[in-house]
């Protein structure tokens, strides 16, 4: 999950921009580091391209459960899920695998192994703390009945910040449907500023009228939490922390993985 880092209008998140990050780092200090020590380049592309590769490949075996499900999700990686060691370490090996002396070899393999050290640390140093989910929010039902969200407390809860518009929530929002309805923790699509017609004409084109959908009509519940962008799922424990927050379309495997988190951990 992401904290934010905000540059004007620019929001970024926090993990994606450190991997970017990352990356560039890679593709411009092994080479530097290569001339330093005075042996023949490394192989750059092929190290960048396999190590992604393997670190994608891990991620999906490791949440293999939810892959199963879309074979195809594999592929998207824009919604994030990558293991960074398994990564780390096929780029090491493929930047060592020249003809050079070995130690100089080795020196080479202390770039993406360090990197992505750095990328592990500056992850959780700039990551969103856990804190209190505001109290006093009351958004409604399609139908107009209000809905005090401090009724929830003291059982875990997932909230979907989402409106029409949005091509990433139109996306993430059947996959959404399906996991919560396999499981008992509550998950909440609140539409952020729409009216009820519209949201209802939506929900009945996409044939979602099972989702737990509300209405957010001023888009309060998104201004107190801090989500700036859509679409944002965030999880509460049972003791009414945010235990964590993803801005952006979400995958599956992160999904699941989350709310299992929260079913292990409640308070």
């Amino acid at each position: 999950m992401d904290g934010l880092i905000q540059i004007g209008f620019l929001t970024l998140a926090v993990g994606r921009l450190l991997a970017v990050v990352a990356i560039l780092s890679f593709v411009v200090g092994t080479p530097l580091l290569a001339e330093v020590l005075g042996i023949r380049p490394p192989r750059i592309v092929a190290a960048l391209i396999l190590g992604i590769a393997a670190s994608r490949m891990a991620y999906v075996i490791e949440n293999w459960d939810a892959f199963r499900v879309d074979f195809a999700s594999i592929l998207w990686v824009w919604q994030g899920g990558f293991a960074v060691w398994p990564g780390a370490i096929v780029a090491a090996l493929v930047v060592v695998s020249t003809r050079n002396p070995l130690g100089k070899r080795l020196a080479l393999a202390t770039i993406p192994l360090g990197i992505s050290l750095l990328w592990v640390g500056a992850h959780q140093i700039l990551a969103s703390p856990p804190r209190a989910f505001p109290s006093g929010l009351v958004v409604s039902t399609v139908g107009g009945r209000s809905v005090h969200l401090d009724a929830l407390r003291g059982q875990p809860f997932v909230l979907n910040l989402w409106a029409t518009w949005c091509p990433p929530c139109q996306r993430e929002m059947p996959m959404m449907v399906d996991v919560a309805s396999n499981t008992p923790v509550p998950v909440l699509f609140v539409n952020q500023g729409e009216t009820a017609d519209h949201i209802r004409r939506f929900l009945q084109g996409r044939k979602l009228l099972n989702a737990s959908a509300f209405r957010d009509a001023n888009g309060v519940v998104g201004t107190a939490i801090g989500s700036p962008a859509l679409p944002t799922t965030i999880f509460v424990d049972a003791a009414g922390k945010v235990r964590a927050r993803h801005f952006g379309e979400i995958s599956r495997a992160a999904l699941t993985a989350a709310i299992h988190d929260l079913e292990r951990n409640p308070k």
